[in-house]
């Protein structure tokens, strides 16, 4: 009998309308992906040319890493992994080498991912000695029973799975130091309009499909400056900062991540067009600029659905972002009023 358990789930994943991996791929089948690197308050007049440019330089890196894969042939949830490594490594972005400092003066990490193929996800909190969180969250997902682990026995995971644990100074960034400690010197008092430390969300994230038809999405983060207690955002949470479901839509959040949790954001947009027939431009953007702005909530997400649609809702001045769509334009934008940087047609 168990000559049938392949046979028979295939069947299911095709009544599902999900496409195993080893399945061949359409050629002429849409491929589409969209990053993010944080979202707040983001002007030109507090970014240097230096900066911006190096800042766009790695959203260009880190979102053709996953176009490739796709390209290739390979996996949404590869995809996505390639295109997280890449900001997981830069120290500009609030994840793995650019993670803020907490209260204690250490980087605690956090990131999840979800295959929505399967709805199988994996999630890591608050680990201190990772590198890439993202690829020990999709190991949680592909190697353990489990959905989320923390801490010191996430790392114990990591350490079995073959994970070469980094000490705790490749995380340490002066700029992430210098702005512990501003933070720290305006405890206890009013925040300033416009304070860009209180009102800057860094996380990065991902969604992409790949040409077996299949949605991923994941993010990551080393969560808010000077966190206190073990907090933990919606970053790695399954629902509020990442959701990926082939019916529907794969979203990856950035934002204030205790609204985001409240709302389930991710989850959110993902439900509308399941249930209602909502488009995704029209169900990111009711979240985004209308549940989470009525609420208070302050960031935005990256979504991308089964045709390849792409969506970028924020509601904050700006929000790093790129995205490679299924007709192969590439765009690059950080400021609200970014003309999209339009890199034309993508060689496949």
């Amino acid at each position: 009998m168990s000559r049938w358990i392949p046979a028979l789930a295939c069947l299911a994943c095709l009544a599902a309308g999900v496409t195993p991996m080893n399945a061949p791929a359409d050629a002429q089948a849409p491929i589409a992906i969209a990053i993010h690197g944080g979202a707040g308050t983001i002007s030109r007049e507090n970014m240097t040319p230096d900066r911006e440019a190096a800042i766009r330089e790695t959203l260009d890196a880190s979102v053709r890493a996953g176009h490739a894969v796709l390209a290739e042939g390979g996996s949404s949830i590869d995809a996505v992994v390639a295109a997280i490594r890449i900001m997981e490594d830069s120290p500009l972005f609030n994840a793995g080498k650019g993670a803020v400092f907490n209260a204690e003066g250490q980087n605690e990490l956090d990131a999840s991912i979800m295959d929505g193929a399967t709805l199988n996800a994996g999630a890591v909190a608050a680990v201190r000695h990772i590198r890439n969180p993202i690829e020990l969250a999709r190991s949680v997902m592909t190697d353990s029973e489990h959905v989320m682990l923390m801490g010191d026995g996430a790392e114990v995971f990591a350490r079995q799975q073959g994970f070469e644990p980094v000490d705790a100074s490749y995380f340490h960034t002066d700029f992430r130091w210098q702005q512990l400690q501003r933070v720290k010197a305006r405890e206890g008092t009013a925040l300033e309009t416009g304070d860009i430390d209180a009102k800057w969300f860094s996380t990065v994230g991902a969604v992409a499909l790949d040409r077996h038809g299949n949605l991923a999405a994941g993010t990551s983060t080393g969560g808010t400056s000077n966190k206190r207690w073990g907090r933990v955002g919606d970053s790695p949470i399954i629902g509020a900062g990442t959701f990926a479901d082939n019916g529907s839509c794969a979203v990856s959040a950035t934002g204030h991540g205790e609204y985001f949790i409240r709302s389930v954001v991710a989850y959110d947009i993902c439900a509308r067009m399941r249930y209602a027939g909502t488009a995704l431009a029209e169900s990111a953007d009711a979240v985004v600029n209308g549940v989470l702005v009525e609420r208070g909530g302050e960031g935005g997400v990256i979504a991308v659905d089964a045709a390849g649609n792409i969506a970028m809702p924020f509601n904050t001045p700006g929000m790093y972002r790129a995205a490679i769509f299924a007709d192969g334009t590439v765009e690059i934008s950080i400021y609200r009023d970014d003309e999209a940087a339009m890199a034309g047609a993508v060689e496949h």
